[in-house]
């Protein structure tokens, strides 16, 4: 018995040092060559992973840098710093870094909202989707909190029905974005600390919008006539992000004072 156990044992030892060579010789043989660029860049990003990039993940990142020549501005975690270091690391210029965060295209808390009913079914914004007359709007924020739940930042929370975002938090990795069943969530470029928002997504004609939301905009070109950075299409009013500047400032303070339901809000951190 023991003569048995000792050849089974010493049989097991010669297999495993067989196969950890096999193993070894496998490793070298097969072994993909990784860029010393991806690897540089890749411990240039700060590995959140985040997906705001529009990759996967920070590796996906680096390699399409390095491999396809994409922006080394594309992370919203990193930041200007982060964007630099690649930069000089790739040797190109760093281009406009302009801060993302997420912006709520709704301005409606629960007491502004028109013929809502009481839901019972599971307490989720894409859940709620799927019933008809949750709400007379249907293209307002349902207030469940899908957003909260995606949001590794805890940059967003429901006030009163109505997703916020922190911006002193938020990073504009567009988690958020993904989630909401009615995509009334964008992620934009913040050129200034504060920006000027339409938050409404109602495409409905005038008479159906007032009817489903207190807050609604009506398409009425009051805030176009104010300011150029205004355009109406399809009965809402929309901002132009990129135009707008410091300069502009004044003219969206009137467009936002002509406004008749109140739908236009400056959003952002301010400067403290």
């Amino acid at each position: 018995m023991m003569i048995s156990l000792g050849i089974a044992g010493a049989s097991m030892l010669v297999m495993a040092i067989i196969f950890s060579y096999v193993l070894g010789w496998a490793n070298k043989k097969f072994m993909v060559e990784v860029e010393p660029k991806i690897e540089a860049v890749r411990d240039a990003l700060p590995g959140a992973n985040c997906g705001g990039c529009g990759y996967i993940g920070c590796s996906d990142y680096a390699v399409a840098i390095v491999a396809d020549n994409v922006p080394v501005n594309k992370c919203t975690v990193g930041g200007e710093a982060c964007a630099k270091a690649i930069a000089d690391i790739m040797g190109v210029e760093v281009g406009d870094v302009v801060p993302l965060h997420a912006i709520v295209n709704c301005n409606a808390p629960l007491s502004s909202r028109l013929g809502r009913t009481q839901y019972m079914g599971e307490q989720r914004c894409a859940s709620a989707q799927q019933v008809a007359g949750v709400q007379a709007c249907t293209f307002g924020c349902l207030g469940y909190g899908d957003c909260v739940l995606a949001c590794n930042y805890d940059a967003i929370h429901i006030l009163d029905g109505l997703a916020r975002v922190d911006y002193k938090k938020c990073i504009g990795c567009g988690a958020c974005t993904k989630v909401c069943p009615r995509g009334i969530i964008s992620i934009e470029g913040f050129r200034e600390d504060i920006i000027p928002v339409v938050a409404c997504s109602n495409k409905d004609k005038a008479k159906d919008a007032k009817a489903a939301c207190e807050n609604a905009c009506v398409g009425c070109k009051a805030c176009a006539k104010a300011s150029d950075l205004f355009t109406i299409s399809d009965n809402l009013s929309k901002c132009s992000y990129d135009n707008y500047s410091a300069q502009k400032h004044e003219e969206a303070v009137k467009a936002m004072e002509k406004c008749p339901t109140g739908c236009i809000h400056f959003m952002g951190a301010p400067v403290e």
